[in-house]
């Protein structure tokens, strides 16, 4: 059943099994998975089916750096489905090394292990429709596989592992309908919650208090809840409930909202490569259920230990749009079309940027000399992108003259220091709006810099090309952007001890009985995966325990 909040009766009390705050990636993933579970829910959502101006005001804020951090509004989407409306689609699970205990990795200790996602994985591929839980080459394509660079061989590196892509799914837009026919679930929209209300001892939540944003006033009971609102958004509720803990709830140790971290990306240096143009490919292969699927260099867990550094994946990327000397039609045709690319896309998609309108008139050159490509990828991308149900998932050009550069993608560690916070200015509900101080470690640059020298030397090595870049420039090169876009990761973080995390192995939070937490704010580290399956998994792992315990009630 959908219901709005604006429909309902001023003072209207709902109850249900369980409450679950948030109708993105995690909170329909917990509903979707107890439906027909013999449990009422009730799934509370801020926003409606699209972006509505005014809610979306809600998730402004401050940011301490503001070279080093996007505006808390973008990226994230306050609406049914969440940022599962604007992402880009890359599945793919952490590694084991993940959740696995690194000495060289101060406060990584996850209280579970990779195999306790095993067993959701696959069922987070259906939903999130990436195809089979298959992450390597051989399985998906068995001897249909190409390897990334014929010829390149590596003891620190593999080129077998897959990210996969979904359509993108908007969970919302896909899974509104089987929510809305079910008997046991009540998804309530334009429900903004403003207050946890807990019992007299701090340790139990009795009620929530709910507000529309012109006014209307409800609350929902339960016998268990959970929140589901994104990295920010969970810290900013914990931190601003402060009716029973001072601090916050879960903030006994003032844990909440520290440990905010995300992923260090950036493009680097140029591969020349010497073997023939043929033997490269940095393209997508199709899988056998019509998947997206693409190759990566993956740093080898045996790599990672004997250097003592986080976990790294690279491709191989085109060169800067933004420099017109590329002489390519494709590129210049992209840089001409920025204005009408996304922010969360073009931020990445350009570089720096000399703005000058001797740049524009060359990238005009560039595609003036070549139209029929220009116009030949712009049907591709009307056609593959913009018009088909499953999307190509991003720009791929190959390089007349066998010249790449390399896009990186790493681990960032876990950090104290880098945090959200409350910020003395409210919004429009009367809540205090977050204020961001993102920050990075010298060992996340040692992590890069340490990663990026073992691939030169294994291509040098091969023979197969030679990866040129200026190590002074890395730190520069995986802070041009800041903060990785959406991936806001670790600020309710898992653990055993309340001292150093804010919900335990099962999600519940610290010293609260009925309290749970669901996305990547309980990753006690960022791997090199982008979070969305493995939100999933542990949306589903979570509404399997919520399950048992309701079992028992």
């Amino acid at each position: 059943m959908l219901l709005d909040i604006t429909a309902l009766p001023e003072g209207q009390d709902l109850s249900a099994d369980i409450v679950i705050v948030g109708g993105g990636a995690a909170g329909i993933t917990l509903a979707l998975d107890l439906i027909d579970s013999g449990l009422s829910v009730l799934l509370l959502e801020s926003g409606g089916a699209k972006e509505e101006p005014a809610t979306q005001d809600l998730y402004a804020g401050t940011v301490v750096d503001p070279r080093l951090h996007s505006p808390p509004d973008r990226y994230r989407q306050r609406r049914f489905g969440g940022t599962s409306s604007i992402w880009g689609g890359r599945c793919m699970p952490l590694d084991p090394i993940d959740l696995s205990s690194r000495d060289y990795v101060p406060g990584g200790e996850w209280p579970i292990t990779r195999a306790a996602l095993d067993p959701f994985y696959p069922r987070a591929n259906a939903l999130c429709e990436a195809g089979e839980f298959a992450y390597t080459a051989e399985e998906t394509f068995g001897t249909a596989a190409r390897p990334i660079v014929r010829g390149f061989v590596s003891s620190d590196y593999s080129m077998n592992r897959l990210e996969r892509f979904s359509c993108p799914t908007n969970f919302g837009a896909r899974y509104a309908h089987k929510l809305g026919a079910s008997a046991n679930v009540r998804v309530v929209i334009h429900a903004n919650l403003t207050n946890i209300a807990l019992d007299e001892g701090g340790r139990r939540v009795t009620h929530l208090d709910l507000r529309s944003l012109d006014g209307k006033r409800i609350t929902a009971r339960a016998r268990h809840y959970v929140l589901a609102t994104g990295g920010l958004e969970t810290a900013r509720l914990l931190l601003a409930n402060r009716d029973r803990h001072p601090q916050g709830i879960g903030n006994d140790h003032d844990v909440v909202g520290r440990y905010y971290m995300c992923h260090l990306a950036g493009v680097i240096g140029n591969i020349r490569f010497s073997c023939a143009s043929d033997a490269v490919f940095r393209g997508y292969q199709i899988s056998p259920e019509g998947v997206y699927c693409r190759q990566r260099f993956a740093l080898q867990e045996a790599a990672q230990r004997r250097e003592r550094i986080g976990n790294f994946i690279a491709r191989l990327h085109h060169p800067h749009i933004t420099d017109p000397a590329h002489r390519n039609a494709v590129l210049s045709l992209l840089y001409l079309a920025k204005p009408f690319i996304p922010y969360e896309y073009a931020m990445r998609l350009h570089g720096p940027d000399a703005g000058t309108a001797r740049n524009w008139l060359r990238h005009l050159a560039n595609v003036v000399t070549d139209p029929f490509d220009a116009v030949g990828f712009a049907w591709h991308m009307l056609r593959d992108r913009k018009l088909a149900e499953r999307k190509f998932p991003s720009i791929i050009i190959n390089s007349k003259a066998n010249l790449y550069s390399v896009d990186f993608h790493a681990e960032q560690f876990p950090n104290a220091s880098s945090r959200v916070m409350l910020d003395a200015v409210p919004d429009a509900l009367g809540m205090p709006r977050i204020r961001i101080d993102w920050r990075y470690l010298p060992q996340d640059v040692h992590t890069v810099s340490r990663a990026l020298q073992l691939l030169a030397e294994d291509f040098a090595a091969s023979g197969v090309g030679q990866l040129q870049y200026d190590p002074a420039e890395v730190e520069a090169e995986m802070t041009r952007f800041g903060a990785y876009g959406g991936h806001h990761i670790g600020t309710a973080r898992m653990g055993s001890d309340p001292r150093s995390s804010v919900v335990d192995a099962d999600c519940r939070v610290h010293g609260l009985e009925n309290l749970f937490v669901s996305g990547s704010a309980v990753f006690t580290t960022s791997s090199q995966a982008n979070p969305t399956l493995t939100v999933v998994a542990l949306a589903l792992r979570l509404a399997a325990h919520l399950r048992r315990i309701e079992s028992r009630s």
